[in-house]
């Protein structure tokens, strides 16, 4: 069974961090890159970020880069979101997703396989 399953999630005061974690199974992990999706309360999902296969290339969206990071682990088929600097308006489920190739979208069917989330909720 093809199964991405996201744990980190919290409460967590603006300015504090979290690391998110995806761990994935059932899929050749190495041969998917990875993608963190968030949707907000009453928004529409938004793409976070990503990392390619190897782990050699990421990429973010503008509203979080230099503050989150992404990174894996294909020896654990775990990827990872470092969130630093929080702020409240980060508060949203996140997803992560796997796809054959990159893809920068929030969009689900866009990918392979899409995750269940996790809650993130940062008190100002």
């Amino acid at each position: 069974q093809v199964q991405l399953v996201v744990s980190g999630g919290g409460l967590v005061q603006a300015g504090g961090s979290l690391r998110l974690s995806c761990a994935a199974s059932g899929l050749t992990f190495s041969s998917y890159a990875m993608t963190w999706v968030r949707q907000a309360p009453g928004k529409e999902r938004e793409f976070v970020g990503g990392i390619s296969r190897s782990g050699g290339v990421t990429y973010y969206a503008d509203s979080v880069k230099g503050r989150f990071t992404i990174s894996r682990d294909n020896a654990k088929n775990t990827v990872y979101l470092q969130m630093n600097s929080l702020k409240p308006e980060d508060t949203a489920v996140y997803y992560c997703a796997a796809a054959a190739q990159p893809v920068r979208s929030h969009r689900p069917y866009e990918y392979d396989v899409w995750g269940q989330g996790t809650q993130v909720t940062v008190s100002s």
